[in-house]
């Protein structure tokens, strides 16, 4: 269900890249985050952290849903795609100023590792809420 733009403008970039191999080729793998200093190593980086935050998102999606009965769940379903409307479309507007850069890519990922970062919240608030809080529980 989730679209990893992150990872398609950096897989789009690095095949885009002189001398680079084919884009499913993890050139970046042993690549130290920490370190990191070239441009193409902080995109990786950048994407790599959004990878991270996306799976957490949907491990804590995936357990809400379990939870959920089927108009509980159509609801939910409902809610992420315009969540994820948002969030593309607004990374898209945050990261314009630098749209055909080369550090555009890193920005984006950013961009939507911090969105997912803060719905990852919003979810475990509702994954853990009890039904005094006024809101709606799994059951």
């Amino acid at each position: 269900m989730r679209v990893r733009c992150g990872a398609l403008a950096f897989a789009s970039l690095l095949a885009n890249s002189p001398g680079s191999t084919a884009a499913t080729d993890d050139s970046f793998k042993n690549t130290d985050c920490k370190k990191a200093q070239v441009q193409l190593e902080l995109d990786y980086c950048a994407d790599r952290e959004f990878q991270a935050q996306d799976k957490k998102l949907n491990a804590v999606y995936q357990a809400l849903l379990a939870g959920y009965d089927p108009k509980n769940k159509t609801l939910l379903k409902t809610a992420e795609r315009n969540w994820l409307a948002y969030r593309d479309s607004e990374c898209t507007l945050e990261t314009a100023g630098s749209g055909g850069g080369s550090i555009q890519p890193m920005e984006y990922s950013l961009c939507l590792a911090d969105k997912t970062r803060e719905h990852l919240k919003e979810l475990q608030r509702q994954r853990d809420c009890a039904d005094d809080d006024g809101c709606n529980p799994p059951n």
